[in-house]
């Protein structure tokens, strides 16, 4: 199908087009003291976007990857963690809308996994940590991960998210399952 067919392109009417992007979060059992943690990311203190922040890991996903294929480079790339099994536990649209600009956003594909391997390799995204799950609530997270964890850990099912800014200019966030 060409992109004219989609309604993308010069002269068409300008639709709702989103970036892709994956976020995965990843668990594995301490052999120390048997209890479960998550591997988080720490944004460097630099970082235009969270910065101090703790996150899943993630990116973009580029042009001809699949989503399952892109969350397994990013998780490589920014971990060194491969051949962890990885299941889709999440959609997010995040509306924004540049000035000027066609509306736009970003679209989330949230994946989880269980790992048996604890070695990471530094990355140049911040810091990597492996943090007691029951203690991540109690680190200073990315916004939404307050409410998005906990629904990824007590839901099996699919989880739907709908971020937007409010009247006051910050990110407002609606999940559903």
């Amino acid at each position: 199908m060409q992109a004219s067919e989609q309604g993308l392109g010069k002269g068409k009417p300008s639709r709702y087009q989103v970036v892709p992007r994956t976020l995965i979060f990843v668990t594995s059992v301490n052999p120390a003291n048997g209890g479960e943690e998550m591997l988080l990311i720490k944004g460097a203190a630099d970082k235009r976007l969270w910065a101090n922040k703790f996150n899943g890991i993630g990116g973009h996903i580029e042009a001809g990857e699949d989503f399952l294929a892109a969350a397994h480079r990013e998780l490589a790339e920014e971990t060194g963690l491969a051949d962890v099994a990885l299941n889709l536990r999440g959609l997010i649209n995040i509306a924004v809308q540049p000035e000027g600009d066609a509306p736009s956003g970003v679209g989330v594909f949230i994946f989880t996994g269980h790992s048996a391997s604890r070695e990471i390799v530094a990355s140049v995204e911040g810091g990597l940590q492996w943090v007691p799950v029951a203690d991540v609530a109690a680190l200073p997270l990315v916004d939404d991960l307050y409410e998005l964890l906990p629904l990824l850990r007590e839901n099996q099912s699919l989880i739907y998210g709908h971020y937007q800014p409010n009247e006051k200019g910050e990110m407002s966030y609606r999940f559903r399952s």
